[in-house]
Parts: structure tokens; C-alpha cells; sequence
């Protein structure tokens, strides 16, 4: 027991020994560590407070070079305002020196302007006198005339202005007709330009016939198929067209008689298919009639595309543009209706481009203008007013409405393509041979014209010439002076415009002349 208990006693020893030289060796060890850590952090502490004091004196040189930068430009600006307020000063002193220039011209002025007065005044003194003087002269000048010219001052007054009236319309009738020609010689001058180049650029036809077409045929014989027994085929025919068929002695040709020309067109194309196919009988015509009239609403329509077509003219409604082809198969006064509005638009474009007016609006309102004389039904309003209303109803601009509306003056103009439609429609209308005037109305017409110029004094006789475009007038060369003369043409041509309704224009030619006539016997 005893040698296990010394073994054990040594162990714990060494043990205990083995304890305390590892601690005698971490604590030399950790002082060793803890020496280098404060070595190094010596070394830190010395470089950051290296950087710090460089970074330090960076920092002041900076702030001085900021600082001296900053003195440079406010000793700078200090040195501009300083020059500024200096050049102000003088600035000062000069307005001071002229300010006391100026007052001192002033008061000289105000001295001369006193003298001037004071010598004004004492002028006027003297003009008073004088006047005085003058008025008691003239009221003894007066009184003496008055004595040796046995009349008033109220009498000679009157003379004196009677003189001087008859002088003054003298005067003024000279002076009107210098301003008259003059007037023509510029302002008619351009429009008679425009309007003259516009009719010569617009190829136009002449009046056509409108109330039969011819259907020509190959031989006699064939009138008696047309007939048919007891004429049932004619009589089909006729009733299912609306038109008169008149077949006679005529070689090699029927007539189609009608106002309506769709209706004439209709039945002469259906004789044409009959004819060419030889079974005429009255179920094979009212199939025939049937079918061509519907083949004539499609030409209808495509004579209305194709005319648009050509005139340039885009946008337009469905319904315009057949009522557009409609007018290939109207006439007005012999004159066919889509020629006339073809020309009017084209006349249209060319004055509205004349007068630097949009010339498509322009065209447009031509085209349309007549629209209210091929509706379908019948109404009661005039074709210019119906027109206008179809036109707004298929949303027209409103200037090609006013335009159509009011190219007969139903209502009023709005716009300045307006009045360009008016003369356009009038100059396609009443230029020669467009139209085929009833000679009743047309003699009724020269006959209001020579008996309106009747009517004035001192006219012996009138003459219309050249279709009454042109009136010649008589005067008496005793009672009309030339002056007169002038006067009196002016006023005949004013009654005429208020008075009268008339195609285009009216020349009235005065004319006066003295004759002596004498007799050798």
C-alpha cells in the first residue's frame, strides 16, 4: 500500500509542478503577445496621427487657396462696382449740367414767348381797327352797288347761286363721268379679264332638241312588228315607257316623243333590243322595258361617278352622285343640264382660282348648283332652295349650301363662292346659243326695254339691237347737252338693272346729234 501511495504522491507532485510551469510559460507568452499588440498599436497610432497631420495641412492649404480665390473675385467685383458707381457719378453730374441748360433755354423762351405776346396783342389791336374800318367800307360799297345796280345783296346773292349751281352739276356731271371711266378702265378692267379668260378656257355646246328622239330602223317593215295587232304592242309599249310613239310615213324611222328624257332613253333602248331580237309581243316588251329601265339607273349612276371622276371632285354622297347622272337625261330652255353644270363648275373653278378663292369648293357649288331640278318627286319649293336643302341634308359645306341656294336670290349670300356661282350659271346660260328662248318672251323683253328708256326726258326714240344686249337711244340734241348725255346713260342703266330681269349684260349707247336739212328747189 505504502508504494502505491508514494506513486501517487509523486504523480500529483508532478502533476502540480507540470501545472505551474505551463502557467509560469502562458503567462510569458500571452506578456509577449500583449507587448507586440501594444508595439503595433503604438505603430497605428503613429501613422494615423502621420495621416492626420498631412491630411491637416492639406486641408489648410486648400482652405487658403479657397480663400485667396475668394478675395480675388470680390476685390474684382468691388473693383467693377467701384468703376460702375464712379461712371454713374459722372453720369449724374452731366444730366445735372444739361438739366440746368435746359431750364435756363426755357426761361429764355418763356421771355421771348412774352414779348411775342405782348407784340401779338398790340397787333391785334390794329387788325381790329382795321376790320372795323373794312366793315364800315364795304357797308358803303354795298349801299352804292345796291344804288347803281338797282338789287339787293339778298337778290345778287341768289343770281350768284343760281350761276353757280347750273356751273357745279355742269361740273359734276363731267366729274362723274371721269370717275365712271375711270372706274371702268380699272376695276371692270380685271374682271372682264377674269371672266373673259374663264368663258375662253370652257368649251361649251350649243342648244339641243328635247322632246323627241329618233329610232332609226332597217326597213319599213319592221313598224308593222312594233305596231303589232290592233296595235296591242304600241299601246304596251307606251303605256309601260310614258312616252309617245309615232310611227308614219317617215323612211326608215320611228319617233319617240316625250318631255321626259330617261323615259325616251328607256324606250329607245328597249325598241332596240326588241328589234334586234324579233319577239315582240306585249309579255316580251314589259320584260324588255323592265329590264332596261333598271340597266338605265346603273348608267345613271355611273355617268355620275364618271363625271366626278373628271371634274376632280372626291367625298361626295351616293345620292348626289346619282342625281349628278340624272341630269344627263334633263334639258332647261334646249340646254342639257349635266353640260351646263359641267361648264358652270369648270367655269367656277376658273374664276375662284382667277381670284385666289378655293377653286375645289368652287367647282363643287357648280356641279350641285341645278341638284333641285332632277329630284324624282315634285315639290313646291324652288329648284335652288330644294337644292340647298339636299346638300345639307348629305352634310355639303355650308358655303357650296349658301351657293346653291341663293345662285337664283332666294336667299342670302353668305359667301364669296356665292356670287361666283350666280355669274357663272348666268354666263352659261346666256351666252350664245345655249338656250332656246320662247319668242313671246323674248319680244316682251326687247319691248320693256325700249319703253323703259322712253320714259326719260328729252329721249326721241329707242332701239334694242343685238338680241337686247345692246340699247340705242335718241335724244333731242336741243334739250340733252353732252354732259347730259352721259348722265342720262348712267340713269337708264341703273333703271334697268333695278327693273328688269335680264341674261348677262345691257350696253346703252346715248346718242345725239344735230341735223340741218334743207331742201334746193
Amino acid at each position: 500500500m505504502e508504494p502505491t501511495i508514494q506513486i501517487l504522491a509523486v504523480g500529483a507532485v508532478a502533476l502540480v509542478i507540470g501545472v505551474l510551469i505551463g502557467r509560469v510559460l502562458l503567462h510569458k507568452t500571452f506578456k509577449k503577445q500583449r507587448l507586440a499588440a501594444e508595439e503595433k498599436a503604438q505603430m497605428i497610432l503613429k501613422e494615423a496621427e502621420l495621416k492626420a497631420e498631412n491630411m491637416k495641412k492639406e486641408k489648410i492649404l486648400q482652405a487658403k487657396e479657397q480663400y485667396l480665390k475668394i478675395k480675388g473675385e470680390f476685390d474684382t467685383e468691388a473693383n467693377r462696382k467701384k468703376n460702375q458707381l464712379i461712371t454713374n457719378e459722372r453720369k449724374l453730374k452731366q444730366r445735372e449740367q444739361n438739366q440746368s441748360k435746359l431750364q435756363e433755354q426755357l426761361k429764355r423762351q418763356q421771355r421771348e414767348i412774352d414779348s411775342a405776346n405782348e407784340n401779338l396783342n398790340t397787333q391785334l389791336e390794329v387788325v381790329e381797327k382795321k376790320k372795323s374800318e373794312l366793315d364800315r367800307l364795304k357797308s358803303q360799297q354795298v349801299d352804292q352797288l345796291e344804288k347803281v345796280a338797282n338789287l339787293t345783296a339778298a337778290e345778287a346773292r341768289n343770281q350768284l347761286v343760281e350761276t353757280l349751281k347750273e356751273e357745279a352739276q355742269t361740273e359734276a356731271s363731267s366729274y362723274i363721268k371721269d370717275i365712271i371711266d375711270e372706274a371702268k378702265l380699272t376695276a371692270n378692267k380685271e374682271a372682264k379679264k377674269v371672266v373673259i379668260q374663264t368663258i375662253q378656257r370652257t368649251a361649251a355646246e350649243h342648244a339641243i332638241e328635247n322632246c323627241v328622239s329618233v329610232f332609226n330602223i332597217e326597213s319599213d317593215d319592221i313598224k308593222g312588228k312594233i305596231i303589232g295587232r290592233e296595235g296591242r304592242n304600241i299601246r304596251t309599249l307606251e303605256a309601260a315607257t310614258g312616252v309617245e310613239i309615232i310611227v308614219d310615213d317617215t323612211p326608215e324611222a320611228i319617233i319617240i316623243s316625250g318631255f321626259d328624257p330617261v323615259r325616251r332613253e328607256v324606250a329607245r333602248l328597249s325598241l332596240h333590243r326588241l328589234v334586234s331580237d324579233g319577239r315582240i309581243h306585249p309579255a316580251r316588251i314589259e320584260e324588255v322595258v323592265s329590264k332596261t329601265s333598271k340597266n338605265i339607273e346603273e348608267e345613271i349612276v355611273e355617268i355620275g361617278e364618271r363625271t366626278v371622276i373628271d371634274l376632280g371632285i372626291h367625298g361626295l354622297h351616293p345620292e348626289l352622285i346619282k342625281l349628278v347622272g340624272r341630269m344627263r337625261f334633263r334639258s332647261s330652255y334646249g340646254q342639257n343640264l349635266l353640260q351646263h353644270s359641267r361648264e358652270v363648275a369648270k367655269l367656277c373653278a376658273s374664276m375662284a382660282a382667277e381670284l385666289g378663292l378655293n377653286s375645289k369648293l368652287a367647282k363643287r357649288a357648280g356641279l350641285l348648283h341645278d341638284i333641285g331640278k332632277v329630284w324624282p318627286e315634285e315639290p313646291e319649293l324652288p329648284h335652288a332652295v330644294l337644292g340647298m336643302d339636299l346638300a345639307q341634308k348629305y352634310k355639303e359645306n355650308p358655303q357650296v349650301c349658301n351657293a346653291i341656294g341663293a345662285h337664283h336670290d332666294e336667299v342670302e349670300m353668305t359667301s364669296l363662292i356665292s356670287p361666283i356661282v350666280q355669274t357663272c350659271d348666268a354666263i352659261s346660260g346666256s351666252r350664245p346659243g345655249a338656250r332656246r328662248e320662247i319668242m313671246e318672251s323674248y319680244m316682251k323683253r326687247l319691248k320693256e326695254l325700249e319703253t323703259l328708256a322712253l320714259d326719260f326726258e328729252g329721249v326721241n326714240k329707242c332701239y334694242a339691237m343685238q338680241a337686247g344686249r345692246e340699247l340705242r337711244v335718241m335724244v333731242d340734241a336741243e334739250n340733252v347737252s353732252d354732259q347730259q348725255a352721259g348722265m342720262l346713260s348712267y340713269d337708264i342703266s341703273q333703271k334697268i338693272e333695278k327693273d328688269l330681269q335680264y341674261p348677262g349684260q345691257i350696253k346703252i349707247t346715248v346718242i345725239r346729234e344735230m341735223r340741218a336739212v334743207n331742201y334746193a328747189k
